[in-house]
C-alpha cells in the first residue's frame, strides 16, 4: 500500500489478501448506502429510546452495512468483469474481479444471510427483504440485467430504499409513509444516475447502455435535478423538513453543472453528502421522539 493512498485503504487488511479484497470489492465508501437507511428507518419508527437498539434493529443494521453491499457488488462485478478492465475507477479506489470462487462463494452466503431474517420479520418487511435482494441479482445479473436498459436501471436502484422499508416494518410493524417510501425512491433513483456519468465513457466502449449514456453528461444532469426536485417535493408533502433536506441534492448536481468541478471529483463526495443528509434525517427522528 502506498503512502498516498486514500486514508480508508489503509484501514483495510492488504489488497492481496481474501479479506481485503473482499471488503474493497463491498465498496466500503458507499457501505452507508444500505446502512443509512436501516438508521434513518429505525428513527422514524421507533417510539422509545429502546427501540433504536433493539437486537433486530441491531442486527439489520449488521447486515445491510457490509454483508449486503457483498452481495450487491459481488454480482455486479462478477457480470461486469469484462466491462471492467477497461475501467479506471478499479486502478485504484476499487478492486477487478480476480476470477476465483471467493465472490460467488460469498455472494451466495451473503443472500443466504439476507433471507434468514424472513422468519422474524413482519410480512411486509419480509417482501421488501426479498425485493431487495432480487433486484439487487437483477440489477447486474441475467436475464434482466436491468443496468443494460435505460430508465430501467434508474428505477431499479430504488432497491437502496428496501432496507429502511425493512427496518421501518421490523420496529414499527407497518409500511412508512407511501409519500416517503415515493421520495426515497426517486431519489435513489437520481443517486444512481448520477454515480454513472464517470462510467460513460467505458460503458460506450463496452456497448452498455444505461440512462447516463443514452442521454450525455449535460443532460443526465437536468434528469437528476428534476428527479431530486420530484424527491424533495415528495418528502415535503409528508413533513416540510423532510423536504427542505431533500432539496440540498437539486442544489447539489446544479453546482456541479455549473461549476468546472468535474464529475470523477464530485462522484467521490456523495458518500459524505449522504452521510449528511442522513444524519439530518436521522436527528430530527429522533428530536420528535424524544420532544414531540
Amino acid at each position: 500500500m502506498t503512502d498516498d493512498a486514500p486514508a480508508l485503504d489503509r484501514l483495510l487488511p492488504a489488497r492481496d489478501t481474501r479479506s481485503g479484497y473482499l471488503l474493497r470489492m463491498s465498496r466500503p465508501r458507499f457501505w452507508l448506502y444500505l446502512a443509512g437507511p436501516v438508521v434513518v428507518g429505525v428513527a422514524y419508527a421507533a417510539r422509545a429510546p429502546a427501540d433504536l437498539f433493539s437486537p433486530l434493529a441491531v442486527a439489520l443494521f449488521a447486515y445491510f452495512l457490509v454483508p449486503a453491499n457483498v452481495f450487491l457488488y459481488g454480482v455486479n462485478d462478477y457480470f461486469d468483469r469484462d466491462v471492467d478492465a477497461d475501467n479506471p475507477k478499479k486502478d485504484d479506489r476499487e478492486v477487478r474481479y480476480r476470477g476465483d470462487r471467493t465472490v460467488p462463494a460469498a455472494v451466495v452466503l451473503s443472500a443466504l444471510l439476507g433471507l434468514a431474517f424472513l422468519p422474524v420479520l413482519p410480512p411486509t418487511g419480509a417482501v421488501a427483504m426479498v425485493g431487495f435482494l432480487l433486484l439487487g441479482a437483477e440489477y447486474s445479473a441475467p436475464p434482466l440485467r436491468f443496468k443494460t436498459t435505460p430508465l430501467l436501471d434508474s428505477a431499479s436502484n430504488g432497491l437502496y430504499v428496501l432496507p429502511g422499508v425493512v427496518a421501518y416494518t421490523a420496529v414499527a410493524g407497518r409500511l412508512p409513509p407511501t409519500l416517503a417510501v415515493a421520495g426515497a425512491w426517486l431519489w435513489a433513483m437520481a443517486m444512481h444516475t448520477f454515480s454513472a456519468i464517470p462510467d460513460i465513457h467505458p460503458d460506450r466502449e463496452a456497448g452498455i447502455r444505461t440512462t447516463a449514456t443514452l442521454l450525455g453528461e449535460r443532460r443526465t444532469y437536468l434528469y437528476c435535478g428534476l428527479v431530486w426536485l420530484l424527491a424533495a417535493a415528495a418528502f415535503a408533502l409528508v413533513h416540510p423538513f423532510l423536504g427542505a433536506v431533500l432539496a440540498v441534492y437539486p442544489v447539489f448536481v446544479a453546482g456541479v453543472a455549473l461549476s468546472d468541478v468535474t464529475v470523477d471529483r464530485a462522484y467521490w463526495w456523495f458518500p459524505a453528502l449522504n452521510t449528511l443528509a442522513g444524519m439530518a434525517l436521522t436527528l430530527g427522528a429522533l428530536w420528535v421522539m424524544l420532544y414531540g
